[in-house]
């Protein structure tokens, strides 16, 4: 259900007036049902079903504390639960959060091993409560780099919330979009040499099938914080069309009234994909 401020924020950016007082004054019952409708219907299309987000910024917001940039980590999991909490209030299907590249591997091996940590502490204690709220957890990346621990508590959440169909939560880990490129061009020209497909009848579908979110619809709408305004090596293939939402803000600064901030911005976009 879509929360009432949604409504009147995304109503008014659209230039409707929908006022109750009037429908209830109205005896007309099919012009009440015919108004109700096309609102209703104006609203969902101003929803993105897929938002995607580049939590940028926790160390710049630890460093600016005077704290460690673990910290920010750290506060950066209220951002996301609080993310996730907007997302299923406003309709969004799907949401995914970039939440460790393979670039990351680089960073200082204190910082990567409090990552690592940080990361199987959240699925332990997330996951019972995502499964209440009807969330379903997939994840995306390579999961070769990682050890056994990460590997099967990502497991046992896919698994545990699998029937779930509130919003699917898509997290990107150990993820790199060149990468996912590489690994569905190796799938393809394996099926190629085995004979199962002929190059030539390669197309977007047959290639889009060997992604890593095959099973996703492409994000409509990607947010970044931090005042960055760059992918980062983040859903290449599937950013094509997406519209982008780039704020100043820290990510653990990242609240509900940001979130409704770029619905509302997105809310205003004129979608063409390339046509009139």
């Amino acid at each position: 259900m879509i929360k009432k401020h949604y409504i009147c924020k995304l109503l008014c950016f659209h230039k409707i007036k929908f006022l109750d007082s009037n429908l209830e004054m109205s005896g007309d019952a099919e012009l009440r049902n015919d108004m109700g409708k096309c609102v209703s219907e104006s609203v969902q299309k101003s929803i993105p079903r897929h938002v995607a987000v580049i939590m940028d910024g926790n160390g710049r917001w630890a460093q600016k504390r005077g704290l460690e940039r673990m910290l920010g980590h750290v506060a950066g999991v209220e951002s996301l639960r609080n993310t996730i909490k907007e997302a299923r209030i406003s309709g969004v299907e799907y949401l995914t959060v970039y939440a460790f590249s393979t670039e990351n591997w680089g960073r200082p091996e204190k910082e990567v091993d409090g990552l690592m940590n940080l990361f199987c502490k959240c699925l332990e204690q997330e996951s019972t409560e995502l499964n209440k709220q009807g969330v379903r957890l997939m994840f995306i990346g390579q999961r070769n780099g990682l050890n056994e621990e990460i590997r099967k508590s990502m497991e046992s959440c896919e698994k545990l919330t699998e029937a779930n169909d509130k919003l699917t939560l898509i997290v990107a880990f150990n993820y790199s979009a060149r990468q996912e490129l590489i690994d569905a061009a190796r799938m393809l020209a394996t099926d190629v040499a085995e004979g199962k497909i002929n190059a030539e009848d390669i197309d977007e579908q047959q290639f889009e099938q060997k992604l890593y979110t095959r099973q996703i619809p492409a994000p409509d709408l990607i947010i970044r914080t931090s005042g960055e305004c760059r992918l980062s090596n983040f859903l290449l293939w599937q950013a094509a069309y997406a519209e982008f939402y780039f704020t100043q803000v820290l990510w653990p600064d990242f609240d509900s009234s940001e979130w409704q901030q770029a619905m509302i911005s997105y809310g205003q976009r004129k979608r063409r994909f390339g046509l009139v």
